[in-house]
């Protein structure tokens, strides 16, 4: 398919599944605003594939003015997945800007049998300098809905915390730098839907991971979500939901910065 094609799909065919929602959790959530500098986050995967395009449409369509660079960081690709990225961002008319790294082997020596949180904050350390580099205010993730839903659900399940991806994150390390998850509210299926229609063959990470190679977690819980959404159709919308109406009058305890508070702290509040 050729990119004129590609793009029509995305704001025609697509645009109920894929650009409208990722305009309403833009303005929902204000995560672009007037003279950002937005490095967008290309994996190689189809989830930074379409994020791309969709920055692109936004850019394109869109009243708010701002600027885009679309940034690769290298982990350690193989050159089949390296040479697949390329040619994607090539049909797909998004100019990346690759910097390689030795993350993926950093991650296996130092993760042992989990690698997946320590590779998630180099990559993370690494995109932050990455963009700053290139003079922008916020990096963009392709994280989406089924992403959240699942993170929230590894947290409850696995952590003993209730944590989830909020849309928007300020960082800690680099001041002046947020994260933005645009994709918030755009469901994976649909993500799929539309790279397999575009005839797009999306690379994974090619970590060991996504390869299958060791146990995913991740992996659990969707497979848990899915079972759960045969007997109550709502069940991902409804996990979602719990993250958005947090009730602190019903819990335990909560953290808040630095400080940790139980319910006795407003127990006697009127």
């Amino acid at each position: 398919m050729n990119l004129t094609e590609i793009e029509k799909a995305l704001i025609k065919r697509y645009r109920s599944k894929l650009y409208r929602p990722f305009v309403k959790a833009v303005n929902d959530y204000n995560l672009v605003v007037d003279g950002d500098k937005i490095a967008v986050c290309i994996s190689g995967g189809k989830d930074s594939l379409v994020l791309a395009k969709l920055f692109q449409e936004m850019k394109r369509h869109g009243k708010v003015k701002f600027e885009t660079v679309f940034l690769v960081m290298n982990p350690g690709f193989n050159e089949i997945n390296l040479e697949t990225l390329k040619k994607n961002a090539e049909i797909m008319n998004i100019p990346i800007i690759i910097k390689n790294s030795n993350i993926f082997q950093v991650a296996y020596d130092y993760g042992k049998d989990n690698p997946c949180y320590l590779c998630a904050k180099m990559r993370r350390g690494f995109l932050y300098d990455f963009a700053q580099e290139y003079g922008c205010n916020k990096i963009a993730l392709g994280h989406h809905f089924d992403d959240i839903i699942e993170t929230t659900l590894l947290n409850v399940l696995y952590s003993g915390t209730f944590k989830t991806m909020p849309p928007k994150l300020k960082s800690t390390n680099h001041p002046g730098m947020e994260l933005i998850r645009p994709m918030a509210y755009i469901h994976e299926k649909d993500i799929k839907n539309y790279i397999d229609y575009c005839e797009i063959k999306a690379m994974n990470c090619g970590c060991k991971i996504a390869n299958g190679e060791l146990p995913s977690k991740r992996r659990e819980i969707k497979k848990l979500i899915a079972d759960l959404k045969k007997d109550y159709n709502d069940v991902d919308k409804n996990i979602y939901s719990s993250a958005e109406n947090v009730n602190l009058n019903c819990v335990m305890g909560w953290v808040k910065g630095e400080k940790k508070y139980t319910f006795n702290d407003i127990y006697d509040e009127e």
